[in-house]
Formats: structure tokens, C-alpha cells, sequence
């Protein structure tokens, strides 16, 4: 039984169900708290900022993950993706793992901020919830923007890229961040993505060999007309037949396999055998 399985087992009854709609549910609240004038501050309220949490305000190592990802109308498309991707996830590994999901990469993330110094917010979080939808559902098409069709694999590639050229262009504490998000991604998916990997370079080799072992005899013909030479390649509507009354293994041609004199003695190369 794996790590997972017994913690679940002991602690399963402690998770919180249906835990993307509570974070959605918060996010949407937040949204249109911070499109008043008495809740203009909210989001630097609810921020993560390793400075204002060493002078006391603990609240902000969680609720940094309550700020919506924009504060722009786009936010209804944002937590409809978000819903459809956390709740997916969740009907596919129940509450309590996917709890574990969510809250190691809230904890990596906190831990890294506060390494790092710097400012924590809940986008590369959600990029790993939808990096796990995807791994899982890479055919699903989604409407971007609502109209354009595309498969969520292709989305992921692009996302993909984006990662790896923040952790390649960004500050330490950039990649810190990055990194620390898709922690839980890879503790879920990195046995998987590996081992996936080692059968995908075993197939390679084994392709590598097998055409290495059959290249010398491509460009040859199976059937050769013991009389006129002729191939299927010459002709490939031709039938070719071996002739018993010959001594060995002669092939013809449909044209000289009634019209050829029998062969007393074995062809050059089985005499050689």
C-alpha cells in the first residue's frame, strides 16, 4: 500500500469535499467585494507579502489564494476553467487526494516565498491544477475564449513553454516560486511521466536496431524468376510459384512456370549451404 493510500485511509475522513467550489466561491466574492469603493483594498488585504506576515499578519500565507486570477470581467471564464479542471480532478482521485494536491503546492508555495522574499500569488498554483487536468484528459477540447476549439494537450504544450522560460529568464526567487508550485504536479505524475519515458526510449532503441538489422536488406526482392529474373518489384501483379518437380528451390513467374525444363541439381546458393 503506497504513502498516499494510509494517509488516506487514517486521515481521509478530515478532507474537505468539494474544495475547489469553497476556493472559487472565495475568489468570485473577493472579485466583486474589490469592484466597490469600501472593498477597493481588499486584494492588498488579502496578499501574500513576506514581509507583512513577519510582522504579524498570518492571514496572508492563506488567503493570497482567495485573489482572483484577474480583476477584469475575464474573471468569469477564469473560475469556470478553474472549477471545470478542479472538480475533474477531484471526481477522479476523491477529496482527500486531491486536498493533498492542492495544499502541498499551497505549502511549497509559502515556503518558497518566504525563502525568497517575495511576493506569492496563486497563478502557477492553478496552472499546476490545470497541468493535472490535462495529463489525465490531454483529448478534451475546450472553447477558448468560448469559440475557438482546442484540445487541452495543446494548451498544455504552450503552457508548458511558459514555465520553463520563467525558470530560465526569471529572478531566483521567480524560480523558486515556479518550482515550488508544481511540486505537487510532480509528486503525483513524476513516476508516471518517467516511467512513461524509459518505455518510450526502450521502443526507440529497439526501432534503432530493428532498422539497422533489416537496412541491408531493403531495395531486394522476395521473388525472382529462376528463367527470365523477374521480381515483384518489376511486376507486382505477378504470381510467383515454386516447382516441384525441380531439384531445390526454384521460383517462377506465372509465364515460364508451365513452359520451363526441369532442374536436375540445386540452385548455386543451397549447394553452398
Amino acid at each position: 500500500m503506497s504513502l498516499l493510500n494510509k494517509l488516506e485511509k487514517r486521515f481521509g475522513r478530515y478532507a474537505i469535499p468539494n474544495l475547489i467550489t469553497l476556493i472559487i466561491g472565495g475568489q468570485a466574492l473577493v472579485f466583486l467585494m474589490a469592484r466597490t469603493p469600501e472593498g477597493a483594498g481588499i486584494i492588498a488585504q488579502l496578499a501574500f507579502s513576506a514581509r507583512l506576515i513577519a510582522q504579524g499578519q498570518i492571514w496572508r500565507v492563506l488567503t493570497f489564494v482567495f485573489i482572483p486570477p484577474t480583476l477584469s470581467l475575464f474573471v468569469v471564464f477564469a473560475l469556470y476553467l478553474l472549477y471545470l479542471f478542479g472538480s475533474h480532478l477531484e471526481h477522479e482521485w476523491g477529496s482527500f487526494r486531491f486536498n493533498v494536491y492542492y495544499f502541498t503546492g499551497v505549502i511549497a508555495t509559502v515556503l518558497a516565498a518566504l525563502w525568497g522574499g517575495e511576493e506569492a500569488s496563486g497563478w502557477f498554483l492553478n496552472l499546476s491544477i490545470f497541468f493535472a487536468f490535462a495529463t489525465l484528459a490531454p483529448e478534451v477540447t475546450l472553447l477558448l475564449f468560448f469559440v475557438i476549439p482546442v484540445k487541452v494537450k495543446y494548451i498544455a504544450w504552450v503552457s508548458w513553454a511558459y514555465v520553463l522560460f520563467a525558470l530560465l529568464a526569471g529572478s531566483l526567487a521567480v524560480k523558486l516560486l515556479v518550482g515550488a508550485s508544481l511540486i505537487n504536479y510532480f509528486g503525483f505524475f513524476g513516476r508516471d511521466i518517467a516511467r512513461r519515458w524509459r518505455t518510450r526510449s526502450h521502443s526507440y532503441r529497439r526501432q534503432r536496431a530493428f532498422s539497422a538489422k533489416i537496412a541491408p536488406l531493403q531495395g531486394t526482392s522476395i521473388h525472382r524468376c529462376a528463367i527470365c529474373g523477374l521480381t515483384e518489384k518489376d511486376d507486382p501483379r505477378m504470381d510467383f510459384r515454386y516447382c516441384r518437380a525441380c531439384s531445390g528451390h526454384y521460383e517462377y513467374c506465372a509465364q515460364h512456370l508451365g513452359t520451363h525444363s526441369h532442374m536436375t541439381q540445386p540452385p548455386p546458393e543451397e549447394i553452398r549451404d
